[in-house]
């Protein structure tokens, strides 16, 4: 049953999407009535895992670029990790953290502007080319050198974590290009923690409280401070009294519970969120926003751990499960990732661990 969930998520999310485009054209009945069965509570039920599908939807949206349709998906924000070179560096809008009602408005200038429009042009140029970004600078330019597309080509990588350099066919935009605009050129995206706090603060806002002013108020947060700041991943790490350290056996975890990946200093490097448990099926769902994924994938984006339904007592540090999401460089040709897949990375440097927000662990009852 939860494997048939997916699929029909997928089928009918694309569709739904495209009707709150605000850049597509009406799409006939038939097609809307086929899109109202995939509203997540027509999937997920009335329960909390619906709420939290409902938030991680707010991460995507449907535009028409250069006559395709793209399901664009909100970008990871990265501020620090890639500014080592560059004097004064950079920080993404909102620090990573503003959330899906504040990026998409960027987001729909940055698409409708004069620069994405030569950008787009130069991608169908018909002729194998490197686009070069230079992000402290929020420019790019396109090198048909030779030895430039050579050097790609044969895996000798030239850019630098501030100038990424991506090999483009020319033959159209990729949903893949779209994001490296708004990341290298336009700085919008969510962090690991800005998009769990986005889906926790949906769900305690479906339940009528306000989590960043009940947050504020138990952090002692400044008032003229954004909550959001405070609750990173290192807040969900700490000793806290709102949280609830939760063990990391199957059986224990609940949707809204928070997965914690550890750094090699021991601190917790990365936050994700668990949508859903099916005991019955095997399958734990769990949303994160990161861009060490598939080209397709990178921002905000679903992955699985797969268990024996027998054995609700493993840990998540068990290795016989199997995490579904694969880990890659951010650009092609960068130095890749330290693990192969999500499973080695939450075992990595001691393991990672489960945590609970109090606040919602109330509402989600």
């Amino acid at each position: 049953m939860y494997r048939e969930k997916c699929i029909f998520f997928v089928l009918f999310f694309l569709i739904a999407a495209s009707l709150g485009s605000q850049s597509l054209e009406p799409i006939p009945g038939e097609v809307q009535r086929l899109a109202a069965f995939a509203n997540p509570s027509q999937v997920w039920g009335s329960g909390i895992e619906s709420v939290i599908e409902s938030a991680y939807r707010q991460c995507f949206k449907s535009y028409f670029i250069d006559g395709q349709l793209m399901n664009i998906r909100l970008p990871f924000a990265e501020d620090h990790e890639r500014d080592s070179l560059v004097e004064g560096g950079w920080e993404f809008l909102g620090k990573g953290k503003l959330g899906p009602a504040g990026l998409w408005p960027v987001i729909d200038t940055a698409l409708k502007s004069d620069d994405f429009k030569k950008y787009t042009s130069d991608l169908k140029s018909g002729k194998e080319q490197v686009i070069i970004f230079d992000i402290a600078a929020k420019k790019w330019k396109v090198s048909q050198d030779i030895f430039d597309i050579a050097r790609m080509k044969a895996g000798s990588y030239h850019g630098l974590p501030h100038k990424p350099y991506v090999l483009v066919t020319g033959g159209g935009v990729k949903d893949s290009d779209v994001y490296n605009y708004l990341y290298c050129i336009a700085w919008i995206g969510l962090d690991c923690s800005g998009f769990v706090w986005h889906t926790l603060s949906y769900i305690a806002k479906q339940r009528g409280i306000n989590l960043g002013a009940s947050l504020r108020r138990l952090r002692a947060v400044p008032s003229a401070a954004d909550a959001s700041y405070y609750v990173g991943t290192s807040f969900y790490n700490s000793n806290s009294r709102e949280i609830i350290a939760v063990p990391d056996n199957i059986k224990n975890i609940k949707p809204a519970d928070i997965l914690l990946f550890r750094a090699k200093d021991k601190s917790m490097a990365h936050s994700a969120i668990i949508q859903s448990v099916d005991l019955a099926g095997g399958v734990i769902r769990y949303l994160q926003d990161t861009d060490e994924a598939p080209q397709s994938e990178r921002g905000v984006h679903e992955s699985f751990i797969y268990f024996d339904p027998k054995k609700p007592n493993a840990s998540l540090k068990d290795t016989s499960l199997r995490w579904s999401q694969q880990r890659f460089s951010p650009f092609p040709g960068e130095k890749e990732s330290a693990f192969s897949e999500d499973g080695e990375r939450y075992r990595a440097y001691g393991g990672g661990r489960v945590v609970r927000l109090r606040i919602i662990s109330t509402l989600a009852k």
